[in-house]
């Protein structure tokens, strides 16, 4: 071979060496551009009637997108592609109301509701963050927008009915590239870079990842009186816990709570370890709440654990100091349903005599009150329904903060014993936590200072409509006729409660209930105060 054509071989191959590694470099690049580029949220601005900080609560990223996440032009078209997967829809035409179906807090003008977050790692992946549940709706009047209460208790969302439908999608043969783009296509201008990355990666992947975690969601598919429905504004939240964090299997138990209010909880960190909270007292302070809440949203080990701990640490700071909501500023003095401050200043001597001695003592609020035995001279026991207590057990504490460790993240934990009670409950913004106790069994204050055998044994939860005379939302026919409320309106969202099912008991707490009237009266314009 002579030297010159030994020289252009050479180049030859350099040629093709070069461009290899081109090739090789623009794949390299392209598949972390379109997969893997994290794309940082942009700067939370005041809107709506929030602060900025209310808009990160309600929009903001916890670091679920990443694992849990859906493609974004997946999420859109899912509720009109399966609208018959979607509860609530008997007189709606197909395909309206989308995630609205589900109770989910949705603001005008907003593109995704509250509680789901957009962001783009590679592709535009939608999530949920802590304000999906923790989000409160109201409207003081039937004519009236709903105003939302960030940090409230998400009274109106149905996250088992939530599950269920994404489960549902995944397993219906629908759920495919060709149904699926037929739709996006309809909605979305993608180019055809990403057309081919939706038809052939992203929804069979999705459709992968859901069915993968079909095992830990059985139990919310489970139906009768043995398994009543959660409705809307209630979470089996330790069972959630136990199936997700700890992959423990399915067992009998079921014990679905209220969707509870976290506004204000520096209030728990002055008497740590006996301050407690969840309804039953299985963790011991707001930190490690926050932590094992997010966590259960991002299904796995956060993708960092700086970023991680850095969001937690603002939401610690965030719902910590955060002011529980005030009675005044939905219904203002010289307005129907303003509060009565004659009546109200009773009322707060009516509370000292009867309340104050678990809801406003430092030695007693936001402590476990044991469920069963004597807690108070001359008061008979707390006695509300056991269920949520069944749901939770030593064990499980001990392997949630195993595998909590196991992500080298440090907090103060769960407490690793057998529940045996329920939380004296702090009050602040206690007119907006209706239905009350621990699983929303009680529809209004005026119901709690029923016996219980008077207190109402089936209503409806989930409508918006506050009733500032019963101190709770409307549920009943009663409440709506006096208010103006079709009931109509109230029968296409809200689901129905049966206090006789299991984990359903609207029994015990019966404190207050041999007052006078014109006591109780006094006693609930007081609450409104708190």
């Amino acid at each position: 071979m002579t030297e010159n054509g030994s020289s252009s071989r050479k180049k030859m191959l350099m040629t093709i060496l070069l461009v290899v590694i081109v090739l090789i470099g623009f794949g390299v690049w392209f598949t972390w551009f379109k997969f893997f580029r994290v794309v940082p949220e942009p700067e939370w601005q005041a809107k709506n009637g929030h602060s900025a900080g209310d808009m990160r609560f309600m929009y903001g990223s916890v670091g679920a997108e990443n694992g849990a996440g859906m493609p974004y032009w997946i999420a859109y078209v899912l509720p009109r592609v399966f609208p018959d997967l979607l509860p609530g829809r008997e007189g709606k035409p197909p395909g309206s109301g989308g995630y609205a179906a589900l109770g989910a807090n949705w603001e005008q003008g907003e593109e995704l509701p509250i509680g789901f977050t957009k962001k783009t790692i590679g592709f535009v992946r939608v999530a949920n963050n802590c304000a999906a549940c923790h989000t409160a709706r109201i409207r003081t009047r039937p004519d009236q927008n709903p105003r939302f209460v960030p940090t409230g208790p998400n009274h109106t969302f149905n996250l088992q009915a939530y599950f269920r439908f994404v489960e549902l999608c995944a397993k219906d043969p629908r759920f495919n590239s060709g149904r699926l783009m037929e739709e996006i296509n309809q909605s979305a201008d993608l180019s055809w870079v990403d057309q081919l990355i939706y038809r052939f990666i992203l929804i069979p992947a999705t459709r992968r990842q859901i069915l993968a975690l079909e095992g830990r969601f059985d139990w919310v598919f489970q139906h009768g009186d043995y398994w009543p429905e959660w409705g809307r504004g209630r979470d089996d939240a330790m069972n959630l816990t136990k199936y997700f964090l700890t992959g423990s299997k399915m067992d009998d138990t079921l014990g679905p709570t209220d969707m509870p209010s976290i506004w204000n909880l520096r209030k728990y960190d002055d008497n740590i370890p006996l301050h407690r909270l969840n309804f039953a007292g299985d963790s011991y302070d707001a930190n490690s709440v926050i932590i094992d809440s997010a966590l259960g949203l991002i299904r796995t080990a956060p993708p960092s654990n700086a970023a991680f701990l850095n969001e937690v640490g603002w939401l610690h700071q965030y719902l910590g100091g955060y002011p529980p909501p005030k009675y005044r500023d939905f219904y203002p003095a010289n307005t129907p349903g303003a509060i009565d401050d004659v009546k109200a200043a009773r009322g707060r001597m009516v509370f000292v005599a009867n309340c104050a001695q678990c809801h406003e003592n430092a030695k007693v609020t936001g402590t476990v009150v044991p469920r069963a035995g004597v807690f108070m001279p001359n008061q008979p026991p707390l006695n509300t329904d056991v269920q949520r207590i069944l749901s939770w057990n030593r064990e499980a504490a001990i392997k949630a903060n195993s595998a909590v460790s196991h992500f080298g993240i440090y907090r103060h934990g769960l407490v690793e014993e057998n529940p045996y009670g329920y939380v004296a409950a702090f009050l602040d913004g206690i007119w907006l936590r209706a239905p009350y106790l621990h699983n929303g069994s009680v529809g209004s204050l005026r119901e709690m200072l029923k016996p219980a055998a008077q207190r109402t044994p089936h209503f409806w939860r989930g409508f918006d409509v506050y009733d500032p005379a019963d101190a709770g939302f409307v549920s009943t026919p009663e409440q709506a006729k006096r208010l103006g409320v079709d009931w109509d309106d109230v029968l296409q969202v809200a689901t129905p409660y049966d206090v006789r099912l299991r984990s359903c008991g609207n029994g015990g707490h019966e404190y207050g209930v041999t007052l006078s009237d014109a006591d109780k009266d006094a006693l609930i314009e007081y609450l409104k105060t708190l």
